[in-house]
C-alpha cells in the first residue's frame, strides 16, 4: 500500500475477501479460490474486449496477472501431454467418446497444476490421433 500500487492492493483485497468467504462457508481451498478468481478475471477481460472496452479488459488482465503470481507453477505442455497419454493408456481410451473417463483420470493427476481447459484441449488432440 505504501508503495502506491493501487491495482495490486485492490486485487489482493478482492482475493482476501474471496478467501475469507470460502473459509467461512467451509468450501474450497486457497488454490482453488485463486484459480477461480483468475478465471473470472480472464473471462471478464474477454467479454470486455468483445464489447470494445479495451481499458476495462486491460485492468482485468492486470488483476489476473497479479493473482497468477500467487498460484503454484503450472505444468508445461509436454508434462501435461505425458499425463494425458498415461491417462489414455490407463483407461484404455480409443475414441473421443472416452473423453470423460480420460479427463477424470488426467485431472486427478494434474490436480492444481493445470487448468481444466488446457487439459481438455490436450485430451481432444490425443484422442484424435
Amino acid at each position: 500500500m505504501k508503495a502506491g500500487e493501487k491495482e495490486r492492493v485492490g486485487a489482493l483485497r478482492m482475493v482476501l475477501s474471496e478467501l475469507q468467504k470460502a473459509a467461512k462457508e467451509g468450501g474450497d481451498d486457497e488454490v482453488t479460490v485463486l484459480r477461480r478468481e483468475r478465471k473470472r478475471r480472464l473471462e471478464s477481460a474477454a467479454a470486455f474486449r468483445e464489447a470494445g472496452r479495451e481499458e476495462l479488459a486491460t485492468a482485468e488482465d492486470a488483476e489476473a496477472a497479479i493473482i497468477t503470481t500467487y498460484l503454484p507453477a503450472e505444468l508445461s505442455d509436454e508434462e501435461l501431454r505425458a499425463i494425458v497419454t498415461e491417462a489414455v493408456a490407463e483407461v484404455g481410451a480409443t475414441s473421443p467418446k472416452d473423453m470423460g473417463q480420460v479427463m477424470k483420470a488426467a485431472m486427478t493427476r494434474a490436480a492444481g497444476k493445470a487448468d481444466g481447459k488446457r487439459v481438455s484441449t490436450i485430451v481432444q488432440e490425443v484422442l484424435r490421433t
